[in-house]
């Protein structure tokens, strides 16, 4: 008998394993198919027509001088 609850525990929790898999599978690729049309952007990257303005924009990245003599 214990043969018997072992081998149907064993094959019921690989085939919840498998659904699973198929089923979160499934949802991630509705997810992404269904997000995709949404980019999110910044109002100010656009001009007064609603083009995308790719020439002006201006990246910025600051350094603290602190860390940097920290790392010496």
């Amino acid at each position: 008998m214990l043969a018997v609850t072992l081998t149907l525990s064993s094959i019921i929790s690989i085939l919840f394993l498998i659904v699973g898999g198929v089923v979160g599978y499934l949802v991630k690729e509705y997810v992404y198919d269904r997000n995709a049309q949404y980019i999110p952007t910044h109002p100010e990257c656009f001009d007064e027509n609603g083009q995308f303005i790719a020439d002006d924009i201006l990246a910025v990245r600051f350094e603290n001088p602190e860390d940097l003599s920290e790392s010496e």
